[in-house]
Protein backbone atom coordinates (compact mmCIF):
# COMPACT_ATOMS: atom_id res chain seq x y z
CA UNK A 1 0.00 0.00 0.00
CA UNK A 2 1.89 3.00 -1.14
CA UNK A 3 1.43 6.54 -0.04
CA UNK A 4 0.60 8.83 -2.46
CA UNK A 5 3.17 11.57 -3.21
CA UNK A 6 0.28 14.36 -2.67
CA UNK A 7 -0.02 13.08 0.58
CA UNK A 8 3.46 13.35 1.72
CA UNK A 9 3.42 16.87 0.55
CA UNK A 10 0.42 18.10 2.21
CA UNK A 11 2.13 16.76 5.22
CA UNK A 12 5.32 18.27 4.93
CA UNK A 13 3.25 21.89 4.33
CA UNK A 14 1.21 21.47 6.98
CA UNK A 15 3.95 19.86 9.40
CA UNK A 16 7.06 21.36 8.27
CA UNK A 17 6.54 24.75 9.68
CA UNK A 18 6.32 23.56 13.27
CA UNK A 19 8.87 21.40 12.74
CA UNK A 20 11.50 22.73 11.24
CA UNK A 21 12.33 25.61 13.84
CA UNK A 22 12.22 23.03 16.66
CA UNK A 23 14.49 20.73 14.83
CA UNK A 24 16.93 22.97 14.03
CA UNK A 25 17.00 24.69 17.69
CA UNK A 26 17.30 21.17 19.07
CA UNK A 27 20.39 20.71 16.70
CA UNK A 28 21.84 23.60 17.96
CA UNK A 29 21.57 22.59 21.48
CA UNK A 30 22.60 19.55 20.80
CA UNK A 31 25.64 21.14 19.39
CA UNK A 32 26.01 23.71 22.10
CA UNK A 33 25.81 21.41 25.05
CA UNK A 34 29.81 20.52 25.23
CA UNK A 35 30.67 23.91 25.06
CA UNK A 36 27.73 24.59 27.89
CA UNK A 37 29.29 21.62 30.30
CA UNK A 38 32.80 23.03 29.99
CA UNK A 39 34.07 20.02 27.33
CA UNK A 40 36.63 20.23 25.45
CA UNK A 41 36.90 18.46 22.25
CA UNK A 42 39.12 15.51 22.35
CA UNK A 43 40.57 12.74 20.09
CA UNK A 44 38.05 9.27 19.48
CA UNK A 45 38.37 7.01 21.94
CA UNK A 46 40.33 3.90 21.31
CA UNK A 47 37.53 1.51 22.09
CA UNK A 48 34.85 3.69 20.31
CA UNK A 49 37.82 3.68 17.56
CA UNK A 50 37.49 0.28 16.58
CA UNK A 51 33.48 0.08 17.17
CA UNK A 52 33.65 2.78 14.30
CA UNK A 53 35.32 0.51 11.95
CA UNK A 54 32.97 -2.35 12.81
CA UNK A 55 30.17 0.06 11.76
CA UNK A 56 31.80 1.08 8.37
CA UNK A 57 32.18 -2.72 7.74
CA UNK A 58 29.08 -3.92 8.02
CA UNK A 59 28.13 -0.87 5.99
CA UNK A 60 30.54 -1.43 3.27
CA UNK A 61 29.10 -5.64 2.78
CA UNK A 62 25.59 -4.12 2.87
CA UNK A 63 26.57 -1.99 0.18
CA UNK A 64 28.56 -3.97 -1.56
CA UNK A 65 25.08 -6.72 -1.98
CA UNK A 66 23.65 -3.47 -3.81
CA UNK A 67 25.76 -4.09 -6.67
CA UNK A 68 23.97 -6.01 -9.51
CA UNK A 69 26.24 -8.68 -10.02
CA UNK A 70 25.49 -10.07 -6.66
CA UNK A 71 22.25 -9.67 -6.95
CA UNK A 72 20.37 -12.48 -7.53
CA UNK A 73 19.43 -13.55 -11.40
CA UNK A 74 16.23 -12.37 -12.72
CA UNK A 75 14.54 -14.72 -15.71
CA UNK A 76 12.47 -11.87 -17.57
CA UNK A 77 15.33 -9.03 -17.45
CA UNK A 78 18.28 -11.77 -18.67
CA UNK A 79 15.96 -12.99 -21.00
CA UNK A 80 14.14 -9.55 -22.43
CA UNK A 81 10.94 -11.47 -21.49
CA UNK A 82 7.73 -9.90 -20.80
CA UNK A 83 5.44 -11.41 -17.85
CA UNK A 84 3.15 -13.08 -20.34
CA UNK A 85 5.68 -14.80 -22.03
CA UNK A 86 4.85 -18.82 -22.78
CA UNK A 87 6.56 -20.86 -20.21
CA UNK A 88 8.58 -23.51 -23.07
CA UNK A 89 9.67 -19.94 -24.56
CA UNK A 90 10.98 -18.09 -21.91
CA UNK A 91 13.30 -21.26 -20.81
CA UNK A 92 14.26 -22.31 -24.10
CA UNK A 93 15.92 -18.56 -23.77
CA UNK A 94 17.31 -18.87 -20.54
CA UNK A 95 18.73 -22.35 -21.67
CA UNK A 96 20.34 -20.56 -24.56
CA UNK A 97 22.06 -18.36 -21.74
CA UNK A 98 23.31 -21.27 -19.54
CA UNK A 99 26.58 -23.91 -20.26
CA UNK A 100 26.21 -26.27 -22.32
CA UNK A 101 22.38 -25.41 -22.82
CA UNK A 102 21.28 -26.86 -19.64
CA UNK A 103 19.10 -25.37 -17.22
CA UNK A 104 19.77 -25.95 -13.60
CA UNK A 105 18.17 -27.48 -10.61
CA UNK A 106 16.74 -23.81 -9.83
CA UNK A 107 15.52 -23.23 -13.17
CA UNK A 108 14.16 -26.53 -13.26
CA UNK A 109 11.77 -25.86 -10.10
CA UNK A 110 11.13 -22.42 -11.23
CA UNK A 111 9.82 -23.68 -14.53
CA UNK A 112 7.84 -26.01 -12.53
CA UNK A 113 5.95 -23.40 -10.77
CA UNK A 114 5.73 -21.01 -13.68
CA UNK A 115 2.26 -22.75 -14.21
CA UNK A 116 0.32 -19.34 -14.41
CA UNK A 117 0.56 -15.72 -13.84
CA UNK A 118 -0.21 -16.31 -10.08
CA UNK A 119 3.08 -17.37 -9.91
CA UNK A 120 4.64 -15.40 -11.73
CA UNK A 121 3.24 -12.17 -9.91
CA UNK A 122 4.80 -13.97 -6.99
CA UNK A 123 8.01 -14.44 -8.49
CA UNK A 124 8.67 -10.55 -8.65
CA UNK A 125 7.68 -10.27 -4.82
CA UNK A 126 9.27 -12.68 -3.31
CA UNK A 127 12.19 -13.48 -5.85
CA UNK A 128 13.50 -17.14 -7.07
CA UNK A 129 14.69 -18.69 -3.79
CA UNK A 130 11.33 -18.31 -2.05
CA UNK A 131 9.21 -19.47 -5.34
CA UNK A 132 11.74 -22.44 -6.60
CA UNK A 133 12.80 -24.19 -3.08
CA UNK A 134 9.83 -23.69 -0.71
CA UNK A 135 8.30 -27.04 -0.10
CA UNK A 136 4.94 -26.25 0.90
CA UNK A 137 4.21 -23.31 -0.78
CA UNK A 138 1.37 -22.52 -3.41
CA UNK A 139 -0.07 -19.93 -5.60
CA UNK A 140 -3.48 -20.75 -4.03
CA UNK A 141 -2.09 -19.14 -0.97
CA UNK A 142 0.10 -16.48 -1.51
CA UNK A 143 0.66 -16.05 2.31
CA UNK A 144 2.44 -19.30 2.26
CA UNK A 145 5.16 -17.53 0.13
CA UNK A 146 5.60 -15.04 2.89
CA UNK A 147 6.08 -17.46 5.83
CA UNK A 148 8.58 -18.71 4.16
CA UNK A 149 10.35 -15.76 3.20
CA UNK A 150 10.13 -14.28 6.20
CA UNK A 151 13.52 -15.84 7.73
CA UNK A 152 15.42 -14.45 4.37
CA UNK A 153 14.03 -11.14 5.31
CA UNK A 154 15.12 -11.03 8.74
CA UNK A 155 18.29 -12.17 8.59
CA UNK A 156 20.16 -8.73 7.55
CA UNK A 157 18.02 -7.51 10.08
CA UNK A 158 19.28 -9.70 13.28
CA UNK A 159 22.59 -9.31 11.60
CA UNK A 160 22.97 -5.69 11.76
CA UNK A 161 21.20 -5.81 15.03
CA UNK A 162 24.22 -8.15 16.76
CA UNK A 163 26.74 -5.74 15.33
CA UNK A 164 24.77 -3.20 17.03
CA UNK A 165 24.39 -4.82 20.68
CA UNK A 166 28.48 -5.07 20.16
CA UNK A 167 29.26 -1.59 19.00
CA UNK A 168 27.11 0.06 21.70
CA UNK A 169 28.10 -2.68 24.34
CA UNK A 170 29.05 -1.08 27.94
CA UNK A 171 31.72 -3.77 27.86
CA UNK A 172 32.85 -2.65 24.53
CA UNK A 173 32.59 0.77 23.95
CA UNK A 174 32.01 2.08 27.62
CA UNK A 175 29.31 5.06 28.36
CA UNK A 176 29.93 6.65 24.95
CA UNK A 177 28.40 3.48 22.96
CA UNK A 178 25.96 2.25 25.25
CA UNK A 179 24.74 5.93 25.63
CA UNK A 180 22.75 5.24 21.74
CA UNK A 181 22.17 1.46 22.78
CA UNK A 182 18.00 2.10 22.86
CA UNK A 183 17.87 4.30 19.97
CA UNK A 184 19.96 2.94 17.69
CA UNK A 185 17.90 -0.56 18.78
CA UNK A 186 14.67 1.31 18.46
CA UNK A 187 16.19 2.24 15.19
CA UNK A 188 16.62 -1.27 13.80
CA UNK A 189 13.68 -3.33 15.00
CA UNK A 190 11.92 -0.20 13.13
CA UNK A 191 13.53 -0.84 10.06
CA UNK A 192 13.25 -4.36 10.32
CA UNK A 193 9.66 -3.98 10.89
CA UNK A 194 8.76 -1.25 7.87
CA UNK A 195 10.90 -4.25 5.44
CA UNK A 196 8.40 -6.84 6.38
CA UNK A 197 5.35 -4.38 6.46
CA UNK A 198 6.29 -2.88 3.10
CA UNK A 199 6.45 -6.92 1.96
CA UNK A 200 3.08 -8.18 3.11
CA UNK A 201 1.38 -5.73 2.40
CA UNK A 202 2.82 -5.14 -1.47
CA UNK A 203 0.28 -5.33 -4.34
CA UNK A 204 1.44 -7.65 -6.22
CA UNK A 205 -1.49 -8.11 -8.57
CA UNK A 206 -0.71 -4.61 -9.96
CA UNK A 207 2.27 -6.40 -12.09
CA UNK A 208 -0.63 -8.63 -14.16
CA UNK A 209 -1.50 -4.94 -16.77
CA UNK A 210 1.99 -4.91 -17.56
CA UNK A 211 2.32 -5.68 -21.19
CA UNK A 212 6.09 -4.63 -22.11
CA UNK A 213 9.18 -5.62 -19.63
CA UNK A 214 9.77 -1.95 -18.96
CA UNK A 215 6.36 -1.42 -17.26
CA UNK A 216 7.12 -4.53 -14.69
CA UNK A 217 7.77 -3.54 -11.39
CA UNK A 218 10.33 -5.97 -10.02
CA UNK A 219 9.64 -5.48 -6.34
CA UNK A 220 11.64 -8.02 -5.00
CA UNK A 221 15.10 -6.49 -7.00
CA UNK A 222 14.18 -3.16 -5.69
CA UNK A 223 13.15 -3.81 -2.04
CA UNK A 224 16.44 -5.78 -1.93
CA UNK A 225 18.18 -2.43 -3.08
CA UNK A 226 16.37 -0.20 -0.68
CA UNK A 227 17.35 -2.49 2.10
CA UNK A 228 21.24 -3.04 1.96
CA UNK A 229 20.55 0.91 1.60
CA UNK A 230 18.96 1.27 4.67
CA UNK A 231 20.94 -1.20 6.94
CA UNK A 232 23.77 0.87 5.47
CA UNK A 233 22.84 4.58 6.28
CA UNK A 234 21.70 3.09 9.59
CA UNK A 235 25.09 1.56 10.82
CA UNK A 236 26.27 5.44 9.31
CA UNK A 237 23.95 6.98 11.33
CA UNK A 238 25.02 5.72 14.05
CA UNK A 239 28.81 5.64 13.80
CA UNK A 240 28.51 9.45 12.84
CA UNK A 241 26.26 9.72 16.52
CA UNK A 242 29.11 7.92 18.40
CA UNK A 243 31.98 9.95 16.82
CA UNK A 244 30.38 13.27 17.57
CA UNK A 245 29.54 12.21 21.00
CA UNK A 246 32.55 10.61 21.75
CA UNK A 247 34.83 13.54 21.09
CA UNK A 248 32.58 16.17 22.73
CA UNK A 249 31.37 17.51 19.80
CA UNK A 250 27.62 16.78 20.06
CA UNK A 251 25.33 15.50 22.04
CA UNK A 252 27.75 14.73 25.08
CA UNK A 253 26.11 14.52 28.26
CA UNK A 254 27.79 16.59 31.22
CA UNK A 255 29.88 13.89 33.55
CA UNK A 256 27.79 12.94 36.83
CA UNK A 257 28.42 13.99 40.14
CA UNK A 258 30.48 10.77 41.24
CA UNK A 259 32.53 11.44 37.97
CA UNK A 260 32.98 15.40 39.01
CA UNK A 261 33.75 13.97 42.19
CA UNK A 262 36.23 11.33 41.26
CA UNK A 263 37.66 14.22 38.71
CA UNK A 264 38.58 16.49 42.02
CA UNK A 265 39.65 13.67 43.73
CA UNK A 266 42.23 13.07 41.01
CA UNK A 267 43.29 16.62 40.82
CA UNK A 268 43.24 17.27 44.45
CA UNK A 269 45.72 14.13 44.51
CA UNK A 270 47.82 15.55 42.08
CA UNK A 271 48.15 18.84 43.79
CA UNK A 272 48.64 17.34 46.93
CA UNK A 273 51.76 15.45 45.39
CA UNK A 274 53.40 18.36 43.75
CA UNK A 275 52.87 20.25 47.24
CA UNK A 276 55.04 17.41 48.58
CA UNK A 277 57.50 17.43 46.23
CA UNK A 278 57.78 21.35 46.22
CA UNK A 279 57.74 20.45 50.35
CA UNK A 280 60.74 18.22 49.80
CA UNK A 281 62.60 20.05 47.82
CA UNK A 282 62.50 23.19 50.06
CA UNK A 283 63.32 20.82 52.93
CA UNK A 284 66.14 19.80 51.14
CA UNK A 285 67.88 23.07 50.37
CA UNK A 286 67.25 24.65 54.04
CA UNK A 287 68.96 21.76 54.93
CA UNK A 288 71.92 21.31 52.57
CA UNK A 289 74.67 24.67 53.36
CA UNK A 290 75.39 25.24 49.55
CA UNK A 291 72.17 25.18 47.84
CA UNK A 292 71.02 27.44 51.13
CA UNK A 293 73.54 29.42 50.15
CA UNK A 294 72.89 29.35 46.49
CA UNK A 295 69.21 30.20 47.59
CA UNK A 296 70.72 33.21 49.56
CA UNK A 297 72.52 34.88 47.00
CA UNK A 298 69.95 34.55 44.62
CA UNK A 299 67.18 35.99 46.61
CA UNK A 300 69.63 38.62 47.76
CA UNK A 301 70.80 39.49 44.35
CA UNK A 302 66.68 39.65 43.37
CA UNK A 303 66.51 42.18 45.93
CA UNK A 304 68.91 44.40 44.67
CA UNK A 305 67.66 43.72 41.19
CA UNK A 306 63.98 45.19 41.82
CA UNK A 307 65.39 48.07 44.39
CA UNK A 308 67.45 49.17 40.74
CA UNK A 309 64.11 48.82 38.98
CA UNK A 310 62.16 50.76 41.29
CA UNK A 311 64.26 53.41 41.89
CA UNK A 312 64.37 54.34 37.78
CA UNK A 313 62.42 57.32 37.06
CA UNK A 314 60.41 56.20 34.39
CA UNK A 315 59.01 53.28 36.71
CA UNK A 316 58.17 55.66 39.86
CA UNK A 317 56.36 57.58 37.57
CA UNK A 318 54.55 54.41 36.23
CA UNK A 319 53.63 53.10 39.30
CA UNK A 320 52.35 56.71 40.36
CA UNK A 321 49.90 56.66 37.60
CA UNK A 322 48.72 53.47 38.35
CA UNK A 323 48.04 53.81 41.77
CA UNK A 324 46.20 57.24 41.22
CA UNK A 325 44.13 56.64 38.07
CA UNK A 326 43.70 53.12 37.20
CA UNK A 327 44.09 50.79 40.68
CA UNK A 328 41.72 50.77 43.82
CA UNK A 329 44.31 50.41 46.56
CA UNK A 330 41.31 50.14 49.21
CA UNK A 331 39.35 47.41 47.15
CA UNK A 332 42.61 45.51 46.62
CA UNK A 333 43.19 45.39 50.55
CA UNK A 334 40.24 44.08 50.93
CA UNK A 335 40.80 41.63 48.49
CA UNK A 336 43.64 40.29 49.81
CA UNK A 337 42.53 40.03 53.55
CA UNK A 338 40.16 38.47 52.49
CA UNK A 339 42.04 36.04 51.20
CA UNK A 340 45.10 35.63 53.77
CA UNK A 341 41.55 35.11 56.28
CA UNK A 342 40.27 32.53 54.45
CA UNK A 343 43.81 30.72 53.55
CA UNK A 344 44.55 31.08 57.39
CA UNK A 345 41.04 30.39 58.98
CA UNK A 346 41.20 26.57 59.04
CA UNK A 347 44.63 25.93 59.91
CA UNK A 348 43.54 28.83 63.01
CA UNK A 349 40.39 26.39 63.51
CA UNK A 350 42.19 23.33 63.78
Amino acid sequence: MAIPWGSIRSLLLFFGPALLPKAINYYRNARNGPKAHGLKVRPVPPKVSRALILLFVAASVFLLRTLPILAPENVFTVTQSRLQIPVDVLFTRLAALRPNGALTATDAALRARFVNLESRLLYLQFGPEVLARCPFCSSDEPTSYLYYALPSLAIPHLVNLIVIAIVTSNFVTGREGAAWRTFATIAAVFVAALDIYVVSNYNYQANSRALRLNEIDFFFWTARLYRAVALAALDGLLGWLMYLSSTNRAFSSPPTAAERIEGSIRALGSIKGKLNAAGVIKNTVIRDDELRTRGTAYWSHEVRLMRDVMEDREVIEGVNDALENRIDIQTISKDAEAYAHNVLKPGLVS
